[in-house]
Parts: C-alpha cells; structure tokens; sequence
C-alpha cells in the first residue's frame, strides 16, 4: 500500500513538471509511465501470492488498469507539449 501512495504522490508530482515545457516534459512522461510501471509490478507481484483465483485475477485488471491510466497520463503530457511547442513556432 505504500508503494502505491509513493507512485502516486511521484507521479501527481511529475504532472505538475509537465508545465514546465521542452525536454522536461518528455522525462516527466517517461517518469510517469515508469511509475506506473513499477505500481503496476506491485499489484501483479500481490496477485502471484493471493490467497485464491478470484483476488488473483483482481489484482491483475487492477494492475491492467494502472499501466493503462499511467500510459495516458504519459501521452497526455507528450500531447500538450507537442502543442505548446507548435503554438511556440507559429
């Protein structure tokens, strides 16, 4: 659980350096994932060692779910950059 507070407190932390613009923005994605990535690791480690098939597949889609959002947090931030700097060149 704490592991998840972390991911989540890095990755809302990263968000807020996607403001920054240029390179930034491409680690701050790559963090992001990456967080996501390795919460997501947490859950699927948990669901290896679950007590049954049913907790087992839950921890799974939840760790599905995780990488997913972390994916689209991830394109998120590389898509308002890509857009800060076309509106910069114009």
């Amino acid at each position: 659980m704490k592991s998840t507070i972390k991911a989540a407190l890095a990755g809302a932390a990263l968000l807020a350096l996607a403001a920054c613009g240029g390179n930034a923005d491409d680690q701050a994605a790559d963090n992001v994932e990456a967080a996501a990535e390795a919460q997501a690791d947490n859950l699927e480690a948990q669901a290896d060692m679950a007590p049954n098939e049913t907790m087992e597949e839950a921890l799974e889609q939840q760790a599905d779910n995780v990488e997913e959002a972390g994916e689209a947090k991830a394109d998120a931030i590389d898509d308002a950059d890509d857009a800060r700097m076309e509106n910069a060149t114009r």
